[in-house]
């Protein structure tokens, strides 16, 4: 039986690195990506191969195909996880962080599809997940940037699961909510279950769309935010 690939960008910590660990547990070869060499330490106690690189660059994009393609010759899964854009009150953030928005969050999701999508259509499916945001829907102040840009992701899923569908390429967004992957803590009290979400958590959700345990499901933007979004 054929092994099957995942690869995660952002996969050197956090959330990333938590998904890395669980797909890995459900048995997929890993290929990870980050700006950093945590990706390549996290690689090699799992057994994958990983690169240095940042999703608003699209060589580091194309780098990181290229890489699972050498090395595995096919792609079964992708996470699509980047970085925060700067933030800043509304009309205060610069025409260039806006720009480094754009580059990071949509036109990153874009770009992997435009690499990926063939090989999977060749394999005879594959699925993508974009991490977002639980305030895609309902914008938050405190991070405009982000929330206009992955509100754009939900819509971009949504036409990609029509277009490719009918090639079984699914593609979803996870939308989490406060996570331990940062000092978030102090907004516990405003979720239902009283608590900030384990990365772990997290991951499985992920890995969740990301597996055939979610064939059924495209197109979708899962909320996993322990109630913080219960009443909206």
């Amino acid at each position: 039986m054929t092994q099957k690939v995942c690869l995660v960008t952002g996969g050197g910590r956090g959330i990333g690195a938590a998904v890395a660990r669980e797909m890995h547990a459900q048995g997929y070869s890993l290929v990870l990506m980050s700006p950093s060499e945590s990706c390549e330490t996290l690689a090699a106690e799992l057994g994958g191969v990983a690169r240095r690189g940042v999703a608003q660059n699209p060589d580091d994009l194309a780098g990181i195909v290229d890489l699972a393609m050498k090395t595995h010759g096919r792609i079964d899964a992708v996470l699509n996880h980047t970085g925060h854009p700067p933030k800043g009150d509304l009309l205060e953030i610069t025409d260039e962080n806006w720009d480094l928005a754009n580059d990071m969050i949509v036109k990153s999701v874009v770009r992997m599809a435009r690499l990926v999508t063939p090989i999977m259509e060749a394999q005879g499916g594959g699925a993508i997940v974009n991490v977002t945001t639980y305030a895609a829907f309902e914008p938050s102040p405190w991070f405009p940037a982000s929330c206009v840009y992955r509100a754009g992701v939900s819509s971009f899923t949504k036409l990609y699961a029509d277009r490719y569908g009918p090639k079984n390429i699914r593609m979803n967004c996870l939308m989490p909510g406060f996570t331990d992957s940062l000092d978030v803590g102090k907004f516990a009290d405003l979720t239902a279950l009283k608590r900030i979400a384990r990365v772990e958590e997290q991951a499985k959700a992920a890995a969740f769309l990301l597996t055939d345990a979610s064939s059924y499901i495209t197109g979708q933007s899962l909320r996993v935010d322990g109630g913080l979004t219960r009443h909206v």
